[in-house]
This record gives C-alpha cells, structure tokens and sequence, in this order.
C-alpha cells in the first residue's frame, strides 16, 4: 500500500470558512444575511480613500493609507472593492497582501513605466471596425458591452475604457457606447460578417448586465446563423459571489442563454478570473456549484502578477483549487504593458519557469496554458512560441501568422528585472528603435 499523502497535498481543499468580515470594523455588527446578500454587497462597496478608511479603521497604519493615497493619484483605474473583497484581504499585513496588490495602489510600489508603453497595449482601438466591437481573430469578435465592473482592477487592459475617471488620465477615457443603438451597431457588424462564429461578451464586466440585457443580448446574437459559440467574460464569481447565490433571476437568465445555446447545439461559457487561492472560499465553492450543477462550463483566465502569483506554490494550489471546485484552469496571461503597473509585470523567463513546474502537476486537461498578449495587435501567443528572447534587454519577438503574417510583435520585460546594460539603454529614447533592430537580427 502506498504511505499516506502529504498533507499540503490536500491543502487545495481547505478552502475559507465561517465569517470573516466580522474581523473588519466596519462590518463587525453585519449579519450573515446582510453579508450574503449581493444587493447589500453592492451598495457598500468601497470607492474612494474616505470610504477604505472608515471600513478598515485601526487595522491598519495611517502611513499605508498615507500611500494609498500616494498610489490613487497615479492609478489609470478607479477604486471599486466590494465588502467581499475587503474581508478577504489580511490588512495587518497588507502591505504584502496579495490580494491587496491587485486592487488597491501603493505609491511606494511605484515604477517608472516602460519607455515603450501605450495607452491602448494590445492596440485594440486599431481592430475595432464599430466602437465597442474588437475583430482581430478571422473568426472571433470581442463585444464590450458596458464599461462598468463589480470591481475595478489594477491591471486592467481597457483602463482607456472602463470605469470612472481618475486623477492620472490624459487623454479622458474612451466612450464605449453602452446603450440600444451602440449594440445595434455591434449586431449589424456580427450578422454581416459570416465568418465571425465565435463572440465573446465582456466590457467591463458582463455580471453587471441585468437578467433582461443578459437575455437580450444572449439570445439575439444566438439567432444569428452563423454563431456558433459564446463565452461570458466576467470576475463576478471571484469578487462578488453573492450573486449567483441570491440573485435567482439573473441566474436564471444565464443558464437560458446556456440551456437556449445547447438547444441550437451552440456552447455558451462562462470565462472567469481568479488569480489567487485564497480568492477560493465556501462561498465561492457553493456559487460556482450552482452553475455546475446547471450545466454551464466555467473557465478560468489568470494574469500572472508580481507579488500576487508569481512563486510556484500559489500558482499550483491555484490551479488545484479551481479544478476543485470545477472551474477550468484555460490561460495565464502574462500582464500587459498598462500605465502604472509596471510593479505587478513578470518577465517571460518567469512565466516558462512557472508553467514548466505546473505541467504535471495535474491532469492536462486542467492545467493553463501560459500566454502572451502581444504588444500592437498581434494577439495570443503560447509564451513559449518566440522567435528570439534577449533576457539582458528584456525583449521577446513573437510572429502571429494567423493574424497578421507580415508583421513581428513583441513583449518586453520590465525595466527593473533587467540587468544595468540593459536598464541603460532602455534609458536613451536615442536607443530604442536600435534595441528592438538588435533582437530582431539576433534571430
């Protein structure tokens, strides 16, 4: 007989019980039936200093809210964490959180941004043939059909688009176009194009649609002969499980949206995003349970972010908690090139060492495959797949055949992962144009 587990080897199942927003002044009189309500969830989501302040109290040190300050006056995203969130963040250590880190800004955290960044990385606006509409896959498009979150993230590839204004942004964010004639619009392109069968939902975030608008939307482009699969976009589940635990309605929706799809033989998915284990609790296990026991197929599309899930342990007990609780681990991205982050991006070399640790770990059909959103428009790319890889300059050369086979993309690692030659010259603007000829002739 074979000894015993390991008992970290189970760790995956050990997943957040009880009640832990009782730890945060200023839920510490909250009911469970307050807490569990994703009305109450949303009403009193924090959006600003004075609100983190008054619900976090003497948890923390008024010299990290001194930062936080610091990190809001140059953040390209606003300020958005639901009570959810903020009770699962270890705020007498916050500094360090992971949970924290992607969320809410430190100025001490701060970088100078890489010299080649963009306001728009993955050169969306250029692929957009109507206004909240991306056709850059022959067969795929990308329908952003509202520009608010349940949360706002850090990271977040449309800060040009998504949320409310901030301090930092110049130029002022792109008007998506949210309302009836805006998705006629997206509609028109669909039905026009016959060799669009794929259409991805998301904005913003999908789980702010209404059950009406998930409907509408749902089953007016599953009329269109042509498409053949939907996926959801949405962080929902991770931040705001409540919902699909008490909002029986919008639920209902999603599932005859799915249930309608399957009818026609078209899959509809739901496309999440957790990034870290410890955003896995019972709560989260129950919520993803209903869509599970509905049928509908939840995937999972991690970033990989410095601090957060960059180390191997967090990043293997991430994916064998969500295989856990039935949610498939599908991409890790590496981060992109947005303003401010430059803290939170990894470097290839990292992404290849992780995903080379993961692989076995689990089944294959559960294990994530690591990726790279190419800088310009050249889409996603195995991490392992470039053409050439300078370390010392920090350069990674990808081709995109399929999507646009004359030109070559790149991804750059952050300044400060590269060794002082290479910070250097990334410091002469003069060098640049030379830096990326130089690793395109290496090849």
């Amino acid at each position: 007989m074979p000894p015993a587990s390991d008992p970290d080897a189970l760790e995956h199942r050990d997943l957040l019980g009880g009640e832990p927003w009782r730890s945060i002044p200023a839920y510490a009189h909250v009911t469970a039936a307050e807490f569990s309500s994703y009305q109450w969830q949303s009403t009193h989501s924090v959006r600003n200093l004075d609100e983190l302040r008054r619900t976090v109290g003497a948890l923390v040190d008024p010299t990290l809210l001194a930062d936080v300050d610091a990190g809001m006056a140059i953040a390209p995203m606003a300020m958005r964490l639901t009570p959810h969130i903020v009770s699962l963040i270890d705020w007498a250590h916050a500094g360090s959180d992971p949970l924290r880190r992607q969320f809410v800004p430190l100025g001490s955290e701060a970088r100078p941004d890489h010299p080649a960044l963009v306001d728009d990385p993955l050169a969306e606006s250029h692929d957009s043939p109507v206004p909240g509409l991306v056709h850059r896959y022959r067969d795929r498009v990308l329908l952003l059909a509202l520009d608010t979150c349940p949360v706002y993230c850090r990271y977040c590839t449309r800060a040009y688009a998504v949320g409310p204004a901030t301090p930092r942004e110049t130029p002022v964010k792109l008007d998506l176009g949210t309302g009836s004639e805006a998705w006629a619009l997206r509609l028109q392109y669909i039905e026009a194009h016959p060799e669009l069968e794929d259409v991805v939902i998301s904005g913003g975030d999908a789980y702010n649609l209404s059950a009406t608008r998930i409907t509408e939307l749902g089953n007016r482009l599953l009329a269109i002969p042509h498409v053949r699969r939907l996926r959801f976009a949405t962080k929902g589940p991770v931040v705001l499980p409540q919902r699909l635990l008490g909002d029986d309605p919008w639920l209902a929706a999603l599932v005859g949206v799915v249930e309608r799809g399957r009818a026609l033989g078209k899959p509809v998915a739901v496309h999440t995003h957790f990034n870290h284990p410890r955003e896995i609790t019972e709560t989260t296990q129950r919520a993803l349970a209903r869509l599970f026991a509905a049928g509908v197929v939840v995937r999972n599309q991690s970033v990989l972010l410095r601090g957060v899930n960059d180390d191997v342990g967090t990043m293997k007990l991430l994916v064998r908690r969500l295989a856990h609780i039935n949610v498939e681990p599908y991409y890790v991205f590496l981060s992109d090139m947005i303003p401010g982050l430059e803290a939170l991006r990894t470097t290839v070399h990292e992404a290849i060492a992780l995903e080379k640790h993961v692989r076995g770990d689990v089944a294959g059909f559960n294990t994530p495959t690591f990726v790279v959103d190419t800088i310009g428009g050249g889409g996603k790319r195995d991490v392992h797949s470039y053409e050439v890889y300078e370390r010392r300059l920090g350069v990674a050369v990808y081709q995109a055949p399929a999507v646009a086979p004359e030109r070559t993309f790149y991804y750059l690692d952050p300044i400060d992962s590269l060794p002082p030659e290479g910070q250097r010259r990334w410091s002469e603007p003069a060098e640049h144009r030379a830096i990326l000829a130089e690793v395109l002739r290496s090849g």
